[in-house]
């Protein structure tokens, strides 16, 4: 049986993956002893590495693919295919960014002012090719975390990685730019990427990972509403495109069926009640592939 060879991030991502992969239909188990997870299908076997090395173990084809950042992919310059993009981080659904970041009341206020100081990272070779877009001499010294805490003591400046801001304010830090945008992403081994069953496998993969992700943030509502008053309730509906609508036993009555933002629904019911709706029912979704 053919199978594929599949890195799970470990650490940051871990939690946030073995629950997508779960959302998108595949359940993924850990044990605290070991490396090596259980997955419910057998054409898949799983192993979990950090993603800061991920990219280079797809490279010499120990993994078929794997989940890791387009940042590591980047830093490490292996050579992978990078076949989709997976918008999920640690804490929500979002890219992450690398930024350039010295403490509150720091001189420092533009990346030319970085010119000959010290600046801590996890991310040398990106940090470097940055300030030399810049035209910057600077050293850059590897960090092997906790960088928020290395301002001032042990260096001018830091290249931290952020999802909303909210550690490096609680450090009293302020950002000066970005480095890097980043987004988690699914790769592949160049030579697996050529082989016909493992290419299909993983594209397979990546749609139903696609479609829990797109799903993650959306609910569908169906309600009944008279003919007559139809027109005032598609008004008050945002759709996915359009919403379905169905004709129910009795001709003068329909059924809308339709996607939306959870974030909206608590705006939306009221106006649906105002737009004479009936029996509204709000349901979640598992995955929606477009």
């Amino acid at each position: 049986m053919s199978r594929l060879k599949l890195g799970i991030p470990k650490g940051s991502l871990q939690d946030a993956t073995i629950d997508l992969f779960s959302r998108a239909g595949w359940k993924i188990s850990v044990s605290s002893r070991s490396y090596v997870p259980t997955i419910d299908d057998a054409e898949i076997e799983c192993l979990l590495v950090r993603a800061q090395e991920m990219a280079r173990y797809v490279e010499t084809g120990a993994l078929d693919a794997g989940i890791t950042g387009h940042d590591w992919v980047v830093e490490t310059g292996a050579a992978v295919e990078e076949l989709a993009e997976l918008v999920y981080a640690k804490q929500r659904l979002s890219r992450v960014r690398w930024v350039l970041a010295v403490p509150e009341d720091s001189p420092i206020h533009k990346p030319a002012d970085v010119a000959g100081k010290i600046i801590a990272t996890e991310i040398v070779r990106i940090t470097e090719s940055y300030l030399a877009r810049h035209g910057v001499t600077a050293r850059v010294d590897f960090s092997w975390g906790a960088t928020e805490v290395k301002v001032p003591q042990l260096a001018d400046a830091i290249v931290e990685v952020t999802e909303t801001g909210a550690s490096l304010r609680a450090n009293r830090l302020r950002i000066i730019d970005t480095v890097l945008e980043s987004a988690t992403v699914f790769i592949v081994n160049r030579m697996a990427a050529a082989h016909p069953w493992k290419r299909e496998k993983a594209q397979n993969l990546i749609l139903m990972l696609q479609g829990a992700i797109a799903a993650a943030s959306k609910v569908g509502l169906l309600l009944n509403v008279r003919r007559g008053d139809l027109i005032g309730v598609l008004d008050v509906l945002p759709a996915l495109k359009k919403p379905t609508i169905s004709t129910l036993s009795d001709p003068d009555w329909v059924a809308v069926n339709t996607i939306i933002e959870e974030s909206v629904v608590r705006q939306i019911l009221p106006k649906l009640k105002a737009a004479n709706a009936q029996g509204i029912v709000e349901y979640p979704l598992n995955k929606i592939v477009l």
